[in-house]
């Protein structure tokens, strides 16, 4: 019996504190996975960023929590535990090693990132793997624009994103500050952020 080869599954990551997550991140999962044919999107909370040392964060269950109720409406997303689960501190490389062992080589991935963070792309723990696991997608923010020379590299790829003007720190200072999230954040996560009472001072 002659075996099939399984079709190469174009996968999209898109890893973050998200603390909180907010309509921008859904809106650029979307808009990457419609313009690059993407079967799904894997959205991946950090467990303990290197990036982000020194600064308090929710408890990674808090933010894990709020990405499965921002995303639960939309088939195409799903949510990762291999970040939230690993001890340690979280590097992207071994974000997709994981994927890359629980997905199998039937597989492509496509890291989802803004284009002003790709720029920081060479001071991350072994920059030349990480290209060798995905290619890296630049979600264009107003005012920021990717170099010439990575748009001249096909391992990186350039998404214009509808401007949304929203971030995850503008969110914790409005809570912080009593004022609504509603519109800027999915009508789950606003009620569970108020239910667990995260981000008040």
């Amino acid at each position: 019996m002659t075996e099939v080869n399984e079709r190469v599954r174009r996968l999209g990551v898109l890893g973050g504190t998200f603390d909180p997550v907010h309509l921008g991140h859904l809106v650029a999962a979307s808009e990457v996975c419609q313009v690059l044919g993407l079967d799904e999107v894997i959205f991946v909370p950090t467990g303990h960023p290197w990036q982000k040392l020194g600064r308090e964060l929710a408890p990674a269950e808090d933010r894990y929590a709020m990405v499965v109720l921002a995303t639960a409406s939309n088939p195409l997303f799903s949510v990762s535990r291999v970040d939230v689960d690993r001890p340690g501190q979280t590097y992207t490389v071994d974000t997709l090693d994981d994927l890359r062992a629980e997905r199998g080589p039937a597989a492509e991935f496509f890291f989802i990132m803004g284009a002003d963070a790709m720029r920081g792309l060479g001071t991350w723990r072994n920059p030349q793997e990480l290209l060798t696991l995905a290619r890296f997608v630049g979600c264009t923010r107003p005012g920021h624009e990717m170099t010439a020379e990575m748009m001249a590299d096909e391992r990186f790829l350039r998404v214009e994103i509808p401007a949304l003007e929203i971030s995850s720190t503008m969110c914790r200072e409005r809570v912080a500050n009593d004022l609504p999230i509603r519109y800027l954040v999915p009508d789950a996560v606003a009620d569970y952020i108020a239910n667990r009472r995260l981000y008040l001072t």
